[in-house]
């Protein structure tokens, strides 16, 4: 199997042209054939936000839920069936706002879901607000003379975490086929994988246009190894006139939450057997 029409809906995404999201689906259906999987051993879960809409048409196991509660559901698909590669998508103020909590606890738990976040440092879908990644000289609807509050460091916050795979990625120019390597190995890492992607939202973020992320973003240099923990989280505090971009940090040393729990053994839930009568006695227990 190659090439991304394998995970292609037949559905017209319904976003703003020029928006980065088309980027971001396109990469993630090559990324994916790429890997040579079938649309049924992947599942997708996401939020509310633009950044939501991903599922909409993709051609795999696709669950849409609340704003902010993509982990949760993305943790029981994992821990339900080991077999799937399970994927959240989310946006900036989905995760790292009404999500926080949950993407806190799903970094400590270790669980196998990689996370692909669609940072346009503002609220998309709800029309423009700011979110826990804009910058503070954005103004926006609900902080028409500048952002007050401190921008949230998701990469920091992750490796402060010792979340095992920390990426940065960059949905536009030169940056699609090394997001695609980045997807790549998230997918393919055992254990919580944070995607934090760059995009553009050309309809309410006026300052971090496609030729903004052009101009205050690098790559990380070839000779850089994402072993160390400590480089990793000083990388990450960059916040000068450029942002670096690429894989700052990879550990497998941490076990998978799956691998702590030994209901699970060498077989997922699904594939355990079930006796309907003996579920009903226990139901029957707490009635």
């Amino acid at each position: 199997m190659s090439g991304s029409n394998n995970f292609k809906a037949e559905r017209k995404p319904a976003w703003c042209p020029g928006c980065g999201n088309f980027a971001i689906l396109k990469t993630v259906q090559e990324a994916l054939s790429d890997l040579e999987l079938h649309p049924q051993d992947v599942a997708i879960v996401s939020g509310i936000g633009q950044s939501g809409k991903l599922p909409h048409y993709m051609n795999c196991h696709t669950f849409n839920g609340l704003h902010g509660r993509t982990l949760p559901v993305a943790t029981g698909l994992a821990l339900g069936n080991q077999n799937l590669r399970v994927l959240a998508v989310a946006g900036d103020g989905d995760c790292y706002g009404e999500g926080g909590n949950h993407l806190l606890h799903a970094i400590r738990r270790n669980i196998n879901v990689t996370l692909l976040v669609h940072n346009n440092q503002i609220y998309g879908l709800t029309k423009g607000q700011a979110s826990p990644t804009s910058l503070p000289e954005l103004p926006s609807k609900t902080q028409p003379f500048g952002n007050p509050s401190e921008p949230l460091n998701p990469l920091a916050l992750a490796l402060a975490l010792d979340c095992g795979f920390v990426a940065r990625g960059f949905a536009g120019g030169d940056g699609l086929e090394p997001l695609k390597e980045l997807i790549k190995k998230a997918v393919n890492h055992p254990g919580f994988a944070l995607v934090d992607i760059f995009q553009n939202c050309v309809t309410f973020n006026k300052i971090n246009t496609m030729k903004w992320y052009k101009e205050h973003t690098y790559f990380l240099e070839e000779e850089y190894e994402p072993g160390d923990r400590q480089t990793a989280f000083q990388r990450a505090l960059e916040n000068g006139d450029k942002l670096p971009l690429g894989l700052f940090y990879q550990s497998t040393e941490r076990p998978a939450m799956a691998d702590n729990m030994s209901v699970l053994g060498e077989t997922s839930l699904v594939d355990q057997p079930f006796k309907r009568e003996e579920a009903l006695a226990e139901i029957e227990e707490f009635s």
